[in-house]
C-alpha cells in the first residue's frame, strides 16, 4: 500500500522580518508580460508562481533576462551592484546589505528595506525584478527568500511560505508531549514546529552542541574524522569520513577498530535503544551503503541490496519488525530484515517516495512509539506517514498519544497497522469503533481487568493475539499527530491553542482517556449522554506549571465513546506565555502537554 504523506509545516521560518522567511534565493524575474514570476534558489532548483502563493517547478532551461547594467553618479554604499530601470534611465536600484532606489540618477538615495537599523526583509540581496506591468511592482530575493512591494518599496511581504527552500538537514526529533517536531536546517540551525502551527521558530539545541563536541572528542580518540556516532547504554559507535568504524563498550573511554576503511563517509549510525549490541551504518561513496552489526560490532553484513546506487544521509529501525528505513539521494527506501540474528541478508528495497518530488532525502526518523515515520526532503521540509512497517506487525498504543501505555476500563486504543475486524479478550468482546488498513481503534470494555489480557484480533490477514497489560487507569490527554493537545475553553468551546489562549480566571476543559470507570455505571460502546454523564469514579487532579487546579468535573465526554471530559478553574493570574499541563487519576500522571496562557 502507497504511504498517505502529509506535509509537517510550510517551508518558512518566523525570524521576526516582514514575513516568514526560507533559504537563499539567487534570482528573480518575471515572464514578459508580467504574470509569471521565477525565483531560483541557491540549490539551482527553479519556480514559477502565477498567484504569488503557490509555486511549481520549472523544467531546466528557463533562464532569467540579462541584468541591465547601470551607472550612478555616486554610491549609496561601496559594496552594491546596480540595476537599472527599464524605461526610466533616472531610476536606479542598488543591492547590498540593504536595497536602495534613486530617482535622480544617483545623485540621492533612499534605503527601501531598513527599520531602524536593521533590514525588514533580511540582508544579502541577490536580485531584484521589477514588474513589466507595473514598475511599482517589485520582487527581491536575498539570503532569507522572495520578497514582494506592491507600493515601490514602502511595504514589503513574503512569498515564502510554500516556496520549497527549506534544506533539512537533521530530524532532531518528533512530537512529544507538548513539544512539536524539531529540525536542523542549513543556515538556519535548530528549528521547532509549535504544536498546531505551520511556520518553524528558532530553537535552542544543546543535543547539537554536545554532538559536536562528542565528535572532536573521538576524533582526538581514533586519530581519525569522526563523522557520526550512535549510542545505548554504554556502548559507543563511531565512524569516520572514510567509512572505518570503531566500538567502544565503556561510554567512549576506549575504542576499539571494528572495521576498515570502505568508499565513503559514515553518514549516521543508529543503536537501537534497548539492545545495543545492534547498529546499522549508513554511508556515502561507492558502495557498500548500508551495514548491519547484531554482535556489537564484531561482524558487519551488506544490506544494500537492490538499494540504488548513492549516498545513504539517514538511517532508522524497529528491530521486533526487522524494519529498516533510509534516506537516500532517490529518496526513502524501506525493506525487512533480520535485526536480531547475523542472518544472510537477502534484502528487498521498496521505495516510499515515489508520489513526492524527486529529491534527495536528507534524513529519516521513527516517533518514540514507532508508529509514525517523518522524513525530511532536500527544499520541501518534512513529511510524515503512519509507518509502513506496521502493515505487517501490529502494535497496540493509547489512541490518546500514539504511545505504547497500559489500557484501563473504558479507554481508547489504536491498533496500529491493520484493519481489524474484531476483538476479544478474558472473555469479554472488544467493541472495533473504526477500522482502516492502516489503524484501528477499539474500546477496552468497561468490565476489563487485569493485570495482563491476552487481547485476541481477527485481521483481514488471520488472526493474532497480542499482550494487552490493563490496570484501573491510565490517564492519557488525546493530542493531535502534529502535537496539538485537545484542550478548549469552557465558556467559547473553542480549540486552544497560539492563536487563542487560556486566560486568567478561565474554565478549561481538557480531552482525555483511560480514567476509569464511572458512577453510575456506563455500557461499552455507547455515546455517552449529552446531559448528566457518567462522573468518573477515579481521584481526579490537574497541574498547571505544578501548581494544583481546582476540578470541577471529571466525566465521560457528552455524545463520544471511550473520552473523558474533564473540566478545571484556572487561577485568576495566570503567567502569559507557554505553560506545562498535566492530569493524575489515584496518582498516576499522563503525559504532559502546553498550553498558551495570558493574563
Amino acid at each position: 500500500m502507497r504511504p498517505d504523506w502529509r506535509k509537517v509545516g510550510a517551508s518558512a521560518v518566523e525570524l521576526s522580518l516582514a514575513s516568514p522567511a526560507t533559504g537563499p534565493v539567487e534570482r528573480v524575474w518575471f515572464s514578459a508580460d508580467g504574470s509569471q514570476l521565477f525565483a531560483r534558489t541557491a540549490s539551482g532548483k527553479t519556480f514559477a508562481t502565477i498567484d504569488y502563493d503557490t509555486w511549481k517547478p520549472v523544467e531546466p532551461g528557463s533562464e532569467p533576462p540579462v541584468v541591465v547594467p547601470a551607472g550612478a553618479a555616486r554610491l549609496p554604499d561601496p559594496a552594491v551592484r546596480l540595476v537599472a530601470a527599464a524605461g526610466n534611465p533616472l531610476r536606479v536600484y542598488a543591492l547590498g546589505r540593504q536595497l536602495f532606489r534613486s530617482e535622480d540618477g544617483g545623485r540621492s538615495w533612499t534605503n527601501l528595506t531598513q527599520y531602524k537599523s536593521a533590514s525588514i526583509v533580511g540582508v544579502g540581496q541577490h536580485s531584484l525584478a521589477v514588474s513589466p506591468a507595473d514598475p511599482d511592482q517589485l520582487v527581491l530575493a536575498n539570503d532569507f527568500g522572495v520578497w514582494r512591494s506592491a507600493d515601490g518599496g514602502l511595504s514589503w511581504a513574503g512569498l515564502n511560505q510554500f516556496l520549497p527552500n527549506l534544506t533539512v538537514r537533521r530530524i532532531l526529533s518528533t512530537p512529544n508531549g507538548g513539544a512539536g517536531t524539531r529540525i536542523q536546517a542549513d543556515g538556519l540551525g535548530a528549528l521547532e514546529l509549535p504544536p498546531g502551527g505551520s511556520v518553524w521558530f528558532p530553537a535552542a539545541d544543546a543535543g547539537q552542541d554536545a554532538e559536536v563536541a562528542l565528535l572532536r572528542q573521538y576524533s582526538a580518540a581514533t586519530g581519525a574524522g569522526i563523522t557520526a556516532v550512535g549510542a545505548s547504554g554504554t556502548t559507543v559507535y563511531a565512524g569516520s569520513n572514510d567509512g572505518r568504524i570503531w566500538v567502544s563498550l565503556d561510554s567512549g573511554q576506549t575504542f576499539r577498530p571494528s572495521r576498515t576503511a570502505a568508499a565513503g563517509p559514515v553518514e549516521r549510525i543508529f543503536v537501537d535503544p534497548t539492545e545495543p549490541r545492534v547498529a546499522l551504518v549508513a554511508l556515502g561513496g561507492a558502495g557498500p551503503h548500508v551495514l548491519r552489526t547484531t554482535s556489537s560490532g564484531s561482524i558487519w553484513d551488506d544490506l544494500s541490496g537492490n538499494l540504488p546506487d548513492g549516498a545513504v544521509h539517514g538511517i532508522t529501525a524497529e528491530r521486533a519488525a526487522g524494519a529498516v528505513y533510509v534516506a537516500t539521494g532517490r529518496g526513502v527506501f524501506m525493506a525487512h530484515t533480520d535485526l536480531e540474528n547475523a542472518t544472510f541478508p537477502i534484502v528487498d528495497w521498496t521505495n516510499l517516495t515515489e508520489a513526492l518530488p524527486a529529491v534527495p532525502a536528507t534524513d529519516v526518523r521513527l516517533d518514540p512509539a514507532a508508529v509514525q515515520l517523518y522524513i525530511a526532503l532536500e527544499g520541501y521540509g518534512v513529511y510524515a506517514t503512519a509507518a509502513p512497517h506496521r502493515q505487517r506487525n501490529l502494535r497496540i498504543v493509547s489512541a490518546a498519544d500514539f504511545r505504547a501505555r497500559p489500557a484501563a476500563p473504558g479507554s481508547l486504543l489504536s491498533v496500529i497497522g491493520g484493519r481489524v475486524n474484531a476483538a476479544s479478550g478474558g472473555n469479554l468482546t472488544y467493541p472495533v469503533l473504526s477500522a482502516s488498513d492502516a489503524e484501528s481503534q477499539i474500546q477496552v470494555p468497561f468490565e476489563a481487568v487485569g493485570p495482563n489480557v491476552a487481547l485476541s484480533l481477527q485481521t483481514a490477514s488471520g488472526p493474532v493475539t497480542l499482550g494487552l497489560p490493563v490496570q484501573p487507569v491510565a490517564p492519557a490527554i488525546f493530542v493531535g499527530t502534529d502535537g496539538t493537545p485537545m484542550l478548549y475553553d469552557a465558556d467559547s468551546g473553542l480549540a486552544l491553542d497560539a492563536r487563542n489562549a487560556a486566560r486568567s480566571n478561565g474554565r478549561l476543559q481538557i480531552l482525555a482517556t483511560g480514567l476509569g470507570r464511572v458512577r453510575p455505571e456506563w455500557p461499552t460502546n455507547q455515546q455517552a449522554p449529552l446531559d448528566n454523564p457518567p462522573a468518573v469514579a477515579a481521584a481526579i487532579k490537574v497541574y498547571l506549571d505544578g501548581t494544583l487546579l481546582q476540578v470541577t468535573r471529571a466525566t465521560l465526554a457528552p455524545g463520544y465513546i471511550g473520552f473523558y471530559l474533564i473540566e478545571a478553574q484556572l487561577p485568576a493570574i495566570t503567567n502569559l506565555g507557554t505553560s506545562e499541563l498535566y492530569v493524575t487519576a489515584e496518582g498516576q500522571e499522563s503525559n504532559r502537554v502546553q498550553v498558551v496562557t495570558e493574563p
